[in-house]
């Protein structure tokens, strides 16, 4: 079992407690649903059951496509997948600032269907195509002030900043230093 599995079947756990639900009770609630969309049904999952955003959004997943470790696609198969047609020119913007992440040290790549999230103990990064012509790079990081470049996030999403790369150029020290501060704290 990965270090990502583990993480998954410990949320799932302490779902299960704080809602008194099991997770087929969870998984039948969202499939009974008539809404379709997964905004909507995390939406649900957080006005009926209380569920915090990452919460709802993972039982939504489970119920849609089963447990990530069942769905989960080789990382070049799923970043073909993500950096396809009109957002194929993005790609060595992508490889450009994994080429540099992976010096900081070990960490988890856990492909998603838009986008990857970078964990060490717990998510430190986003990475995944904004537009046909951005790469929007989320920071899981506390202590930062906000720039015109670093945009901070409302809270209740998956990341608390934002930065937005057009090139590879952008992916440099100052990028590379919010990556570096959020990686050590997830892996602290």
């Amino acid at each position: 079992m990965t270090d990502l599995d583990k993480a998954t079947a410990t949320q799932l756990a302490n779902i299960e407690k704080r809602t008194g639900k099991t997770l087929a009770e969870l998984v039948a609630h969202v499939q009974t649903s008539p809404l379709e969309k997964v905004g909507a049904l995390r939406d649900m999952l957080k006005a009926d059951l209380g569920m915090g955003h990452g919460d709802a959004n993972l039982i939504v997943h489970v119920a849609k496509h089963g447990l990530p470790s069942e769905s989960a696609a080789a990382p070049d198969e799923a970043l073909d997948s993500i950096y396809t047609g009109p957002k194929a020119d993005l790609r060595p913007i992508h490889d450009a600032i994994m080429a540099k992440v992976s010096r900081f040290g070990p960490f988890e790549i856990a492909p998603k269907k838009s986008n990857v999230s970078l964990r060490g103990k717990k998510q430190f990064a986003l990475i995944g195509p904004a537009t046909k012509t951005q790469v929007e790079v989320g920071f899981n990081m506390k202590d930062v002030k906000a720039t015109e470049r670093l945009v901070a996030i409302p809270p209740g999403g998956m990341c608390n900043y934002k930065v937005r790369l057009s090139s590879v150029d952008e992916v440099d020290a100052e990028l590379l230093g919010w990556l570096r501060h959020a990686y050590d704290s997830a892996v602290a």
